[in-house]
């Protein structure tokens, strides 16, 4: 049987979407040079340098005063997203992370049941909280990880996003700050990866269909 990524690809069910994909065995064919892997640029190093600097000057004018902001990065794929970005925030900022997942079973997409791997280290009570993603896609993780977060009694909870993908949408939510508005298309880089590879490149790009075309059953 296969599933369907959020990337939109149709994949092996043991992968899971673009956080942490792994094809089976832990062979996944990447070439020794990950730039001959990718079909296209999206967004080059400096485009994305220049919305994330532009998304700081927001957010910092978002938040009136110097009270705690909270950001929470959802691993593994916002890791370099939260890095850069909370150098272009110009307030007093803390940083937590949180790693869920809600690919498992015989799940043919994300039903938005999650599971919470890596849960948050200090409290938020009274604060404003800021959720990091690198990627949205159905919304159903991020809908059920708003409201869990605004369980724990913060002053507010926003959304920024690096990445959105409103083609594959199926739980609507206020993402307050968006990066760049994106095709269907499977893309890695810039934190998100394909098989544990692609993470460091600078830019976002189309990883090549022939890289899981085998996963797919187009092989």
């Amino acid at each position: 049987s296969t599933r369907r990524a959020a990337h939109g690809a149709t994949v092996h069910p043991l992968q899971s979407a673009h956080r942490g994909v792994r094809a089976k065995g832990g062979e996944m064919g990447a070439s020794k040079n990950p730039h001959d892997d990718i079909s296209e640029v999206l967004i080059d190093e400096a485009k994305i340098a220049a919305r994330v600097k532009a998304l700081g000057a927001e957010i910092t004018a978002a938040y009136p005063g110097n009270d705690e902001l909270v950001l929470v990065s959802v691993l593994k794929g916002s890791l370099v997203f939260v890095g850069d970005l909370m150098r272009a925030i110009d307030r007093n900022v803390r940083i937590d992370v949180m790693e869920v997942s809600s690919y498992g079973g015989g799940n043919t997409e994300s039903s938005g049941t999650v599971r919470i791997l890596k849960d948050l280290s200090g409290s938020i009570d009274g604060l404003d909280v800021l959720i990091v993603e690198d990627i949205i896609d159905t919304g159903l993780t991020l809908n059920y990880l708003t409201s869990y977060l605004a369980g724990k009694n913060p002053r507010s909870v926003r959304i920024v996003t690096l990445l959105d993908k409103p083609a594959r949408r199926i739980a609507e939510l206020p993402v307050d700050w968006t990066g760049f508005e994106i095709p269907d298309k499977f893309v890695v880089g810039y934190g998100l990866d394909f098989g544990e590879h692609y993470r460091n490149l600078r830019y976002v790009g189309v990883l090549k269909r022939e890289l899981y075309a085998s996963l797919i059953g187009e092989a």
